[in-house]
C-alpha cells in the first residue's frame, strides 16, 4: 500500500535547526500522525544513535549527497537512488549551508545549492507542497556592528527595507530568497523564509555557530578547575551585558518551520522572525552559570575568554574527557568558528530585539523561556556525552 500523509525531507539534518526539525517530528510535533516519513539528509556520516533521535521506522538517514557535485541530472539520480519513497516528499526544509570567506563565492554557492536541491525534488516528487528556507538577523544588518541601520526601528519587523550596499551584495540570503521567488513562479508549491537570531541548541557532531556548545565546554572545564560555586565573570563588555535581543531556541525554530509548512494559507511567500523572549545577558548569564554550579557575575576588566581559557587548561580538559568518558573532538573541532562566541557576546553590543507579531498573526504562539532554552540544550549535550 502506498504511504499516506506527509513526507518531510530535511537538507542539512545534522545542523542546529535541521537536527531539531527531525527531532520534533519524531517526537510527535504537531501530532504523532502528521508525518508518515522523515528523510534526514546529511553531508558527513551520521547514525541515528549518534544523533540521539528516537528509534522510529519513519526515519531514514541518508549521507553523502553533495548538492554541488555533477549535473542536475546526476544529482537527481543520486537522490533518487539513495532516498526511499522520494516520489512522496511533500515538505522540504532546506537547512544546508556552505561557508566561504569570499562573499561572492558564498552567494553563488548557496544559491546554487538551494536551486539544485529544490529542482531535484520537483523532478522526483509530484507531491511537493512547501519549502522552508532559513535566513537570520544578518538580513537586518547585525553584522554591520556600529553601522547597524535599524537601531531606530526596534523591534525589528520583516517589512523593513533591505540593508544598504555594499553589505547587501555580500549576503547570500537575498540570492536565496530571489531564487525561491523565481523557481516557485506558477508552481503548485509554496515557500516561506524563517529568520532566527542566535540559535541555542544541540548539534550531534559540532557546528560552526553553536554558542551553547562553546559555553557548555568552557563552563564544565571552569568548574573543574576553579571549583563548585566559583565566581565566573561574563566574557563580554559592559554594553553587551545589557543589550536586548531574542535568542532562538532550536526547538522553536524547528516547530515554527514545521507549522509554517503545514499552513500555506497563512504563511506562503512571507518572512517570519522566530525567537524566544526578549532578554539580556545580565539576566541570562547567572542562569547559564547556575546549571554548572557556578556563580555568574558581570563583566570584569580581564574576564577570561572561553577559547583562551580552554587552550590554557587543555590538559585538565583532556583529563576530564578521559575520566568522564566524554565524546572526543568537541573542543578542537576544525568546524567550529573560533570567533563566533566573541562576536555574539562582545561585538554585538546593541539592541536588536525582533517583533514576533507576524508569526503570532499566522497562529503560532508557542513560547520557550530563556532558562528552559539553555537547560534543554545542555541536557542534550550531557546525554550525548559532550559535557560531563
Amino acid at each position: 500500500m502506498a504511504p499516506t500523509g506527509n513526507h518531510a525531507l530535511i537538507y542539512g539534518a545534522s545542523g542546529i535547526s535541521g537536527w531539531a526539525i527531525v527531532n520534533s517530528i519524531l517526537n510527535g510535533y504537531p501530532s504523532k500522525d502528521t508525518f508518515s516519513k522523515v528523510s534526514a539528509l546529511v553531508n558527513r556520516p551520521l547514525t541515528r544513535e549518534m544523533a540521539l533521535w528516537p528509534d522510529d521506522p519513519r526515519l531514514q538517514v541518508v549521507s553523502g549527497i553533495d548538492l554541488l557535485k555533477g549535473t542536475q541530472e546526476e544529482l537527481d539520480k543520486a537522490i533518487k537512488e539513495k532516498v526511499k519513497d522520494i516520489d512522496t516528499v511533500t515538505q522540504v526544509y532546506f537547512y544546508s549551508y556552505k561557508q566561504n570567506d569570499d562573499n561572492d563565492q558564498e552567494c553563488q554557492t548557496n544559491e546554487a545549492m538551494l536551486e539544485r536541491a529544490i529542482t531535484a525534488i520537483e523532478h522526483l516528487s509530484s507531491k511537493l507542497s512547501y519549502v522552508v528556507l532559513p535566513s537570520g538577523t544578518k538580513i537586518y544588518g547585525c553584522q554591520m556592528l556600529d553601522k547597524f541601520p535599524f537601531s531606530n526601528d526596534l523591534p525589528l519587523k520583516e517589512t523593513l527595507p533591505p540593508i544598504p550596499e555594499p553589505f547587501l551584495s555580500k549576503l547570500f540570503y537575498y540570492n536565496q530568497i530571489d531564487c525561491l521567488k523565481r523557481i516557485s513562479k506558477g508552481k503548485s508549491w509554496n515557500w516561506c523564509e524563517v529568520r532566527p537570531d542566535n540559535i541555542i541548541g544541540f548539534v550531534p557532531n559540532n557546528n560552526a555557530y553553536c554558542l551553547a556548545q562553546t559555553l557548555a565546554l568552557y563552563l564544565s572545564l571552569y568548574k573543574t578547575v576553579e571549583g563548585h560555586g566559583a565566581r565566573c565573570p561574563f566574557p563580554g563588555n559592559a554594553k553587551s551585558w545589557v543589550n536586548k535581543y531574542n535568542e532562538s531556541p532550536q526547538d522553536m525554530v524547528a516547530n515554527f518551520s514545521i507549522f509554517a509548512s503545514l499552513h500555506p494559507e497563512k504563511t506562503a511567500s512571507q518572512s517570519f522572525n522566530v525567537g524566544g523572549q526578549e532578554d539580556t545577558w545580565s539576566r541570562k548569564w547567572p542562569v547559564i552559570c547556575d546549571y554548572f554550579g557556578l556563580k555568574g557575575t558581570g563583566p570584569e576588566e580581564n574576564s577570561p575568554q572561553p577559547g583562551a581559557y580552554i587552550a590554557a587548561h587543555r590538559e585538565e580538559w583532556d583529563e576530564l574527557e578521559k575520566k568522564q568518558n566524554l565524546k572526543k573532538g568537541s573542543v578542537d573541532s576544525d568546524i567550529t568558528h573560533p570567533g563566533f562566541q566573541y562576536y555574539i557576546m562582545t561585538l554585538f553590543d546593541f539592541d536588536r530585539q525582533m517583533s514576533m507579531e507576524a508569526s503570532h498573526k499566522a497562529g503560532y504562539t508557542e513560547e520557550i523561556r530563556t532558562p528552559e532554552t539553555w537547560k534543554i540544550a545542555f541536557d542534550r549535550m550531557r546525554k550525548a556525552k559532550v559535557i560531563p
